[in-house]
């Protein structure tokens, strides 16, 4: 029964490799050439259908048919351009620059100062949000629209709002923009932020007019053209939300160009987004006002759209009303995003972040590796440490399956010697072995539970190292500049010695190899199986696991070498003092001991 389970744990466990091979190496690189043809399809029909290559642009619509659609404008040739095409109000915080447009009245010019580009300080900082008729747009708006037939004149996208002299928006002066439609309506925007990265948005509409005017506050952030995604599955990068009872809501970019519109119901709680691997804007419609989101995607501009729009608000003749939401748009930083969850009473604001099913053990996870980073400085030893705290915890689970282990090996003559009185007899063969697995209170199957435990603490660890910005080019020692990246060496050019710059397969760097080893010498300290194809794969699984982790974060694959290590250790000593022989020595020479000819077996 032992042989036939452990067979079975084998055949998933190859099953698992080779899916995950054919995987990284033969569908991803498939959907992603398929990606690319889509783009350049889209983007062939969009230069027939308008040579001018529009970028998004809102126009006030309807209260019943949603949030403000898209049409088209002039591209420029670079951001700057872009930007300096339009009056502005400056932006600078202690984290953010740029500036807001005058013309429509909106946020599209936003970079990130404690984020580069690259490892390099001397790179640029992240650009979040862009302007239209940039490259690539990507901006906050505002506004109102009005019921069918209102003859209400509103402000729209072409509107130049008036800012006072010398203005500036910081987190000590807001900045409020004014609008005169000339028929009795007044309107402001006051954008104010705080030292990071939320704007509170208050729109007031000023009714100096003798009849009372029905109005519906919206928000919006469009972003023209799908980005440069991971495109991998773990990772949401699109569109989101969390809408009331229904939670977490997650629209891809692809899905939405299929389908052109996603409408939640309206909720009075949430809010909903756009977001990359570590940035991402967001929506916060005031708590406790009922909203209606919408996701939306034009085929005309490629225009990406999550917008909400709020209820109803009258304004009385001689009264003036308003409307309030808040804006995000920065680093999803863990410690940050909770405390707006807190203090602004957002609801789940944490899940901007990507954790995953594992929520349990990879928030936890994180912040156990941020409070030992906080101590010693190097998110590297953080994760080295961590990785001992977690044998720490398993220890007594992961003693009894090495001591279970041990005492298979210490039986191994009578189980031989069972299989030998009861020959083909199989039913009694089985019945013997579990007599003396009972007897001598053996479990057969213990030996699998330190790798059951290791693969959700695993898959864990890669989430927190895969989503999280505070693990972005964050170093560890000598050539490792971020541990969030794959080690930048490789075998192929003898580590940086020639100067050659190998594919991608073949990158596989000293972290890998030094996995892959220490992955060999830890199944080398069993004795080999008596089953060929089983000794194939355990000889070959170090090495297919090499490869495929060489692409890894290099954090994750420094933890998987040091878990090895730590695991190596512990089972020495422990089938030491069992009083079972450690076999490594003597397996590691059958393995490279060359084996005779079939004519030499012969004579």
């Amino acid at each position: 029964m032992f042989s036939e389970n452990r067979n079975t744990l084998l055949a998933i466990a190859l099953s698992l490799a080779v899916l995950l091979a054919w995987q990284y190496f033969v569908a991803q690189p498939q959907l992603e050439k398929q990606q690319a043809a889509l783009q350049a399809q889209q983007a062939a029909e969009q230069a027939q259908s308008d040579p001018q290559r529009p970028s998004a642009q809102n126009a006030p619509g309807a209260a019943t048919t949603g949030a403000p659609s898209a049409s088209g404008q002039e591209q420029f040739q670079t951001r700057e351009q872009a930007i300096a095409a339009s009056e502005r109000v400056t932006l600078d915080t202690p984290r953010l620059s740029g500036s807001v447009n005058l013309v429509g009245g909106r946020i599209d010019d936003i970079r990130l100062k404690d984020y580069h580009e690259t490892v390099d300080k001397s790179s640029p900082t992240v650009v979040l949000f862009s302007p239209k008729g940039s490259p690539e747009p990507f901006y906050a708006d505002y506004g109102w629209v009005s019921d069918p037939g209102a003859d209400v004149a509103l402000p729209g996208a072409d509107t130049v709002w008036s800012a006072p002299a010398g203005a500036q928006l910081t987190p000590n002066t807001p900045l409020t923009l004014t609008f005169d439609n000339g028929g009795g309506l007044t309107f402001k925007r006051t954008f104010s932020i705080d030292e990071n990265y939320m704007f509170s948005v208050t729109q007031s509409v000023e009714n100096s007019g003798s009849e009372a005017v029905t109005l519906y506050p919206y928000g919006l952030l469009a972003r023209t053209g799908q980005p440069e995604t991971t495109n991998f599955y773990i990772l949401h990068e699109g569109l989101l939300g969390v809408f009331g009872e229904e939670g977490l809501k997650e629209v891809d970019y692809d899905d939405l160009a299929e389908t052109g519109v996603d409408r939640p119901g309206k909720v009075d709680r949430g809010w909903l987004g756009i977001t990359d691997k570590y940035w991402a804007a967001t929506l916060v419609p005031e708590p406790g006002q009922t909203f209606q989101p919408s996701f939306t995607h034009s085929n005309v501009t490629d225009n990406y759209q999550a917008d909400f729009l709020g209820s109803a608000v009258v304004i009385a003749a001689g009264s003036t009303s308003e409307a309030n939401s808040y804006l995000f748009a920065g680093a999803k930083e863990t410690k940050l995003l909770d405390s707006y969850e807190a203090t602004l009473n957002i609801e789940q604001f944490e899940l901007l972040i990507d954790w995953g099913w594992f929520y349990f053990l990879t928030k936890p996870m994180f912040f156990a590796i941020d409070w030992l980073f906080m101590m010693f400085g190097n998110f590297g030893v953080a994760i080295l440490l961590v990785t001992v705290a977690i044998k720490l915890v398993f220890f007594p689970l992961a003693n009894k399956s090495y001591v279970s282990m041990s005492k298979m090996k210490l039986v191994q003559p009578q189980m031989q010697e069972i299989r030998d009185r009861y020959g083909d007899d199989k039913a009694k063969q089985q019945q013997a072995l579990m007599e003396l697995y009972k007897k001598e209170k053996i479990n057969p199957l213990a030996g699998c539970l330190p790798i059951l435990i290791q693969i959700p603490v695993f898959f864990a660890l890669y989430k927190v190292l895969f989503v999280t910005i505070e693990m972005r080019h964050a170093p560890f020692f000598g050539w490792i500049q971020d541990l969030s990246a794959p080690d930048p060496t490789t075998i192929f050019n003898l580590f940086g010695m020639i100067p050659w710059d190998p594919p991608q397969l073949l990158t596989v760097g000293i972290w890998p190899l030094l996995m892959g080893i220490t992955m060999f010498v830890q199944m080398k300290m069993n004795p080999a199986p008596p089953d060929p194809t089983q000794q194939m794969i355990f000889t070959w699984m170090p090495i297919i696991f090499t490869f495929m982790l060489a692409s890894f974060p290099a954090g994750l694959v420094i933890y998987w070498a040091w878990n090895n290590f730590l695991s190596i250790a512990q089972q020495w000593v422990i089938m030491s003092r069992q009083g079972v022989k450690v076999e490594l020595f003597d397996n590691l020479k059958s393995t490279f001991k060359r084996k005779p000819a079939k004519a030499e077996e012969e004579k």
